[in-house]
């Protein structure tokens, strides 16, 4: 298995969620591993779809996710949960507008078959926008068993994963309720991909890549 390495430079990462907690489950433990080997991350954090509580719930998560990030530019929308399909042409000049903002080395986002519909909706607008970028779409485990293999991963140590949970639980206590919100459920994905990938602490989050370019500089 060929292990590709980032350079020791400035990073800029876009990251995009529907929802308020979707960056946190899907990269959350990548961000906090990264921020904790001293990468000079600059961060891009777009929540598409929070209003109220789920607002004051995504603001608090990426400040404290992001702790320790070189810089950190944070929004969040009010586009209707559930409605993304009906939202297109709001959704699209979003999507448009911010391209002209940010130019990142990488984009993570949700996968192009996510069993949700909103998921979808900003994997196919992310692919659409950035056709030049390095996109690297996440998962989120869900009832409806969308589950896929993976050809991208990125080894966690255990503290990183159990600080990510800690970290879940303490800021988005209104997905309590959910069956599958829970450290078990996290905790489990992770020891998959880490299994997956042989990673040193059994630990890590997988990621689809759907082009890359190799070149030896």
């Amino acid at each position: 298995m060929l292990e590709l390495a980032l350079p020791k430079r400035r990073l800029d990462v876009l990251c995009l969620g529907a929802h308020s907690d979707d960056i946190e489950i899907g990269v959350g433990g990548t961000l906090l591993h990264w921020i904790a080997s001293g990468a000079d991350l600059h961060v891009h954090w777009a929540v598409l779809a929070a209003n109220g509580e789920r607002a004051r719930e995504a603001k608090a998560s990426a400040a404290d996710f992001l702790t320790g990030a070189k810089k950190t530019t944070v929004e969040v929308h009010a586009f209707r949960d559930g409605y993304f399909d009906y939202q297109g042409a709001d959704l699209k000049d979003w999507f448009e507008g911010l391209k002209r903002r940010v130019s990142p080395d990488i984009i993570f986002t949700h996968a192009r078959e996510d069993a949700h519909q909103d998921h979808r909706a900003v994997s196919g607008l992310t692919w659409n926008s950035f056709r030049d970028h390095t996109i690297l779409e996440y998962e989120i485990p869900k009832w409806d068993g969308d589950l896929r293999p993976l050809n991208m991963f990125v080894p966690l140590p255990a503290a990183t994963v159990e600080r990510k949970i800690q970290l879940l639980d303490r800021h988005f206590g209104s997905q309590r309720s959910k069956d599958w919100f829970n450290a078990a459920t996290f905790r489990g994905l992770a020891r998959l991909r880490g299994m997956e990938c042989r990673a040193a602490e059994g630990f890590a989050e997988g990621f689809m890549a759907r082009k890359s370019v190799l070149a030896i500089a």
